[in-house]
């Protein structure tokens, strides 16, 4: 039995035993999967940390570790990869503790072929599923132009050079510090462009390694590398038409700059593996929080592709910046998730609107965002009060230390940041989003300063 028509991603597979991942790699390939084996939680983590596994079969036992203890640890890693526990033994106990942490399903070996192709198609159609129920929702919630309302002085100039290039199909540079809403304006641009009725197609340049960038951007043939189990006609070939927009282009790998610079200029490409050379009319958009000129003299980003994709910048200010802004911005984002979630806030309490207003917003308007959607959601009343919004001790500046004139390295201050951020964040997914960063990158972080 076959499942090819289901193959969706690649799957992870755990197991410390090489026969059975023979066994397990043979079937899942034969169903058309793409399979990634480890045999310890360590190279597990690596593995993990590497590509974007669709589903991870985990085995409970592995030597001296235990898969049930790095079940949360892969969790954390990849929030969307799904679960599924192996064991020899059918015990209720450890089903229930795998449940607990995470696992979707369990499975008890020896099982068939057809099983394990079964129990793999089922969670892949789950993802996909998933991952539609997602799209369609970001979709219903799509920022419109009210989410660009401004009374600063600053963010109005951002918005009408936005505005007034939108038409054009000149490259487009966002600069911003994280949170600041560069994909929101990005998003705009491509709705207000002649382009708006064909895609506006994404990639965010720090999640992938250069290899699977490539490979997302341009497209490979089947075959054209371990793994690829079927063609893909890449990025660039679905925003024919339309837009792309390459979010923190800053992180783009300076070995696939040449490729990019090459596509921008000619609008020509080759996918992975063919060398048949394509063309694909596409708008490019890209936004980055880091200083590109400085990082061009320095040679960590070619100053040509630079020049290329700064036909135009715009610079969006920070929120501490518009403060002005921050009433009307919070009350938008109240009534967005009052009714996503069904919950009765309908304002903010006078002291909720100062500490707002007084808070610095490291995060921007995504750390905004973060507290308002927690304050919705724990506050049974219709008045959200400050308490709720849990800034206090961000926004006590007789409480925090100084750091002006400190003999303090960048490292010890990125360190302490983090610190601050994990330790209001409820959960390190939201941590992840104030800070502007996945969490991977969240998790390689807190292990490197020694954080969790």
């Amino acid at each position: 039995m076959s499942n090819k028509k289901n193959a969706v991603g690649m799957v992870l597979l755990v197991d410390d035993d090489p026969g059975l991942i023979e066994g397990f790699r043979f079937a899942l390939e034969d169903a058309g999967h793409s399979v990634v084996s480890a045999m310890d939680a360590a190279d597990a983590k690596t593995q993990c940390g590497r590509c974007d596994f669709a589903v991870c079969l985990l085995d409970v036992m592995l030597g001296a570790d235990s898969g049930l203890d790095l079940l949360p640890q892969l969790r954390e890693m990849a929030p969307q990869m799904r679960i599924v526990m192996v064991s020899a033994e059918s015990d209720l106990e450890t089903a229930f503790a795998a449940f607990e942490g995470g696992a979707v399903d369990y499975l008890v070996k020896p099982c068939s072929p057809e099983q394990l192709q079964i129990a793999v198609a089922r969670q892949l159609e789950l993802r996909q599923l998933t991952t539609r129920v997602e799209s369609l929702e970001k979709q219903v919630r799509q920022p419109g132009d009210a989410d660009l309302d401004t009374k600063s002085a600053a963010m109005h100039t951002a918005i009408e050079l936005a505005k007034q290039v939108a038409d054009t199909d000149a490259n487009v540079l966002i600069l911003g510090e994280n949170g600041t809403g560069k994909g929101v304006l990005a998003r705009a641009i491509h709705r207000w462009s002649k382009r708006s009725a064909a895609e506006l197609v994404t990639i965010n340049c720090p999640s992938l390694s250069a290899e699977l960038l490539e490979s997302e951007l341009f497209g490979h043939n089947k075959g054209a590398f371990t793994g690829a189990v079927q063609a893909n006609a890449g990025r660039v070939a679905q925003a024919a038409g339309g837009t792309l927009f390459l979010d923190e282009i800053g992180d783009f790998p300076l070995s696939l700059q040449p490729k990019l610079l090459r596509f921008i200029q000619d609008k020509e490409y080759e996918r992975v593996g063919d060398p048949v050379t394509r063309k694909a009319d596409v708008r490019l958009l890209a936004a980055t929080n880091a200083d590109l000129q400085s990082m061009s003299k320095d040679g960590r980003f070619r100053q040509d592709l630079y020049y290329r994709l700064n036909v135009i910048s715009i610079t969006l200010p920070a929120l501490r910046e518009r403060r002005e802004d921050i009433p009307d911005l919070a009350m938008r984002l109240l009534q967005r998730f009052a009714k996503d979630y069904a919950r009765p806030a309908r304002g903010f309490s006078d002291e909720a609107i100062t500490l707002m207003q007084r808070h610095d917003w490291p995060g921007n308007v995504r750390e905004l965002q973060n507290a308002v959607e927690r304050a919705v959601i724990l506050t049974p009343e219709e008045t959200i009060g400050s308490a709720a919004l849990g800034l206090a001790a961000a926004s006590d500046s007789a409480a925090a230390p100084s750091l002006i004139g400190s003999d303090i390295s960048l490292e010890e201050l990125e360190r302490l940041h983090l610190t601050q951020v994990l330790e209001r964040s409820e959960t390190l997914d939201s941590a992840a989003r104030t800070l502007g960063i996945d969490a991977s990158t969240l998790y390689r972080k807190r292990k490197a300063y020694g954080l969790g």
